[in-house]
């Protein structure tokens, strides 16, 4: 086992306190957006003690023995997973992520094309697709995937209607792409015609948007309460980004409110943001991303709209899984990883396996993030002891490991919580690419 430092990214949306009240500590003064876990190359966590090196840099030199031999033949000599936990204190941008065919090709285009891959205009800076899963650790709100068209459609009606409330017309794009989402054309075309629209819309579009935000901000709290909560959103959305065409987009989309302990999970092609809270986000080892509004950052349209999935999606929830040794699993349908919460307590009675020692989940290699209280991990090597904001590297061939509540947080009756990050090849079997829940 290696004790690990995570990488602080400090990206504008980020909170200014969430992560700090989170670790106990004081906040930084600047946004605290991600803090990242893992052997990513753009931000690997550096291993502490010992030799100096990188997580990424420690398991090239054997990677069948701290991976797995079985991992290496399914993924290849890299960690499969990168966790982080994210504070979002405003909406990230609009985005998509592509298949693992779309990452290579894309990769490979730019790289011949001699784009720097610091470039603000790079697409892809990797060849890995990034299917991902967000762990709720407050209130957290997000838009994922697209409803049904004409669900969107009764939206945009009312916006219309609300704008007609305080003494003007509504901007005849409302009113159009209310009708375009209700006609008989098939879903994906209804959808697909709309986003182009709005997307590329250009004044008209922005017209459109302030007077939507403007109807809405005319509203008193008790007015906007009784709102659609998509709808009530778009004058905090259009305060964030004036005049942004995902201001409209996000009309399209499914409005999420997850409850501490509520996860969801994301495939290629789901156009999703988060809007604000905490959470435990955990994805593929990649960091591609193609943005579709709310952003000031590059838009690649063209490769943007050959990314997205178009088709009406559900909310893919990701349920609990329970075991018979204490072990709380979450696991979408990703080869590369799997998710465990580790909530200790006192134990239940001596010698008893309780709540107090969980075994983990080891499919190969293993991180374990400590968020609250003080826990040991226990192998037949050696004990290490992690306090909040720690990070542990186990490898493939250190197993199996007990989590145990520390004796100090156990004195003091607090408790400690953590996660455990795996790859997934003990999930059900699915195609990580796969848009999933049709609607």
């Amino acid at each position: 086992m290696y004790l690990l430092s995570g990488t602080l990214r400090p990206y504008a949306w980020g909170s200014l306190t969430a992560m700090a009240e989170l670790f106990g500590r004081d906040p930084s003064g600047e946004p605290e957006a991600e803090l990242w876990f893992g052997a990513h190359p753009g931000a690997p966590s550096r291993v502490l003690g010992g030799e100096p090196a990188t997580l990424d840099e420690l398991i090239s030199r054997d990677p069948e023995q701290l991976l797995g031999r079985e991992t290496v033949a399914v993924h290849g000599p890299a960690l499969p997973f990168l966790a982080k936990v994210l504070a979002a204190g405003s909406p990230l941008s609009l985005q998509v992520h592509p298949t693992r065919e779309q990452a290579q090709a894309g990769f490979a285009a730019e790289e011949a094309a001699g784009v720097d891959r610091a470039a603000a205009d790079r697409n892809y800076k990797d060849t890995n697709h990034k299917p991902e899963m967000i762990f709720a650790l407050t209130d957290f709100e997000a838009l994922c995937g697209f409803r049904r068209p004409q669900d969107a459609g009764t939206l945009f009606r009312s916006v219309s209607r609300l704008v007609e409330a305080t003494g003007i017309p509504a901007p005849e794009l409302l009113v159009q792409t209310a009708s375009d989402l209700e006609s008989g054309r098939p879903e994906t075309e209804r959808l697909e015609s709309v986003f182009r629209r709005l997307i590329t819309g250009g004044e008209e579009v922005r017209e459109a948007v302030a007077a939507a935000a403007g109807a809405v901000r005319s509203l008193d709290d008790a007015e906007r309460a009784d709102l659609d909560p998509a709808v009530a959103e778009l004058g905090s959305l259009d305060g964030y980004y004036p005049g942004d065409p995902g201001v409209l987009i996000s009309l399209l989309l499914n409005r999420v409110s997850l409850s501490p302990g509520e996860a969801i999970y994301l495939p290629a092609g789901n156009v999703h943001a988060y809007l604000r809270g905490l959470g435990v986000e955990v994805m593929a080892s990649s960091d591609n991303v193609l943005r579709g509004g709310l952003t000031p950052k590059h838009v690649d349209l063209q490769e943007l709209l050959k990314t997205i999935d178009f088709q009406a999606l559900g909310i893919p929830r990701v349920e609990a899984e329970h075991t018979g040794l204490g072990q709380e699993l979450y696991r979408p349908p990703f080869s590369e990883f799997s998710l465990q919460r580790l909530e200790l307590a006192q134990s239940a009675g001596e010698g008893s396996m309780s709540a107090a020692d969980v075994p983990l989940l080891q499919n190969g290699p293993t991180l374990v993030i400590a968020l609250r209280g003080s826990l040991v991990l226990d192998s037949p090597k050696q004990d290490l002891i992690l306090n909040p904001g720690d990070c542990a590297f186990i490898g493939a061939d250190e197993a199996p490991v007990i989590a145990k509540l520390a004796s100090h947080s156990a004195q003091h009756d607090d408790g400690a919580l953590a996660f455990a990050v795996t790859t997934g090849s003990a999930a059900p079997a699915a195609d990580p690419d796969a848009p999933t829940l049709r609607i």
